[in-house]
Order: structure tokens, then C-alpha cells, then sequence
């Protein structure tokens, strides 16, 4: 249970790297920061290791909107000038 951590000197690579660059970087940039130094390191492998060390960049994260059909007024609303009744005071039910 007690073993020693095989990437343990990646993560302090990691770790160095991600505060080398006041945390801009994430786990894409810090693969290829990591691969320029000689590293050669999967990048889900340091996206794991960088969520178990709690370091995400918040500054650059992709953010998803959600779907919105509503396309607000479009076109020129044209005026009253015949005096049409839009509004009556009788109630129809079907």
C-alpha cells in the first residue's frame, strides 16, 4: 500500500513549470513546455497529475455557452397609422 510515487519527479516538473508562468498555462501548454525540456508525456497523463495537485488556469479557460433560440426583435416595428384595434375587451374561449 505504501508504495513510492513513479511520477513524483513529474509532478514537481509540473508543478514548477505551471508557477514559472504565474498558473496562464494549462495542461496543453505545460505538455508542450514539458516535451521542449525532453519530457515525453502523455497529455491526459499531465492533466490527471495537474488535477491531483489542484492546478487549473483560470485565466484562459474555455468557457461553453449554453443553446439560446431567442433572437430578440428583429426588424422595424411599424406604426398605428390606420388606428387599428389590437386589443378588445371580449374574451374568447375555444
Amino acid at each position: 500500500m505504501k508504495k513510492e510515487n513513479p511520477d513524483q519527479e513529474l509532478e514537481e516538473c509540473i508543478q514548477s513549470k505551471f508557477e514559472e508562468h504565474d498558473g496562464n498555462y494549462g495542461y496543453r501548454r505545460i505538455r508542450l513546455v514539458l516535451k521542449q525540456s525532453g519530457w515525453i508525456v502523455n497529455h491526459k497523463k499531465v492533466q490527471r497529475i495537474m488535477n491531483k495537485l489542484g492546478l487549473k488556469c483560470e485565466k484562459f479557460s474555455r468557457k461553453s455557452r449554453k443553446y439560446s433560440s431567442y433572437k430578440r426583435t428583429i426588424g422595424a416595428i411599424a406604426k398605428n397609422r390606420i388606428n387599428r384595434r389590437f386589443h378588445t375587451s371580449v374574451c374568447i374561449k375555444n
